[in-house]
């Protein structure tokens, strides 16, 4: 199945191109032009991955990030904040918040689709770890309950 990308970007030229360069990569991508509109898409399309610009009108990209950080549903989703703040303090801002990675703009194709497949692979990875410890926990489970537990009773 396809990977889901959310642009999340109000300059209409950049989420364009986004769209655009996810698509040849045959990623399925939507993009939303406000924070508020991103959100509503969150919730409509269900995102792998999430790249959100920082300075938005409606709603920034800090607002959309806490957001999300609030719903167990959508608090794993990998984040990706693309911004021009190229500023030191405003990255350290960003990954303090809890966002997985941070672009600044101008970026090349390499670098977002770099960053977009290292957070992919993190995910998949702890999604893994996570189904090798239910497993282990339900066969645990299985194997210490009683004999008596585990076959039907008898009339």
């Amino acid at each position: 199945m396809p990977t889901k990308v959310l642009v999340i970007e109000d300059d209409g030229s950049i989420r364009d191109s986004l769209l655009d360069l996810l698509d040849a990569e045959d990623y399925i991508a939507r993009g939303g032009e406000n924070g508020l509109t991103g959100l509503r898409l969150v919730e409509e399309f269900k995102p792998d991955l999430i790249i959100c610009d920082i300075m938005m009108p409606d709603l920034d990209g800090y607002g959309v990030y806490d957001q999300l950080q609030a719903d167990p549903a959508t608090a794993l989703i990998p984040f990706i904040f693309l911004t021009a703040k190229a500023d030191r303090a405003d990255q350290r801002r960003g990954m303090s918040l809890g966002a997985d990675d941070y672009i600044t703009k101008p970026f090349t194709r390499q670098e977002i689709l770099q960053t977009i497949e290292r957070r992919l692979a993190k995910r998949a990875q702890l999604v893994k770890r996570y189904d090798d410890k239910v497993t282990a926990l339900v066969q645990s489970i299985s194997l210490s309950l009683p004999h008596e537990l585990r076959t039907p009773l008898n009339g």
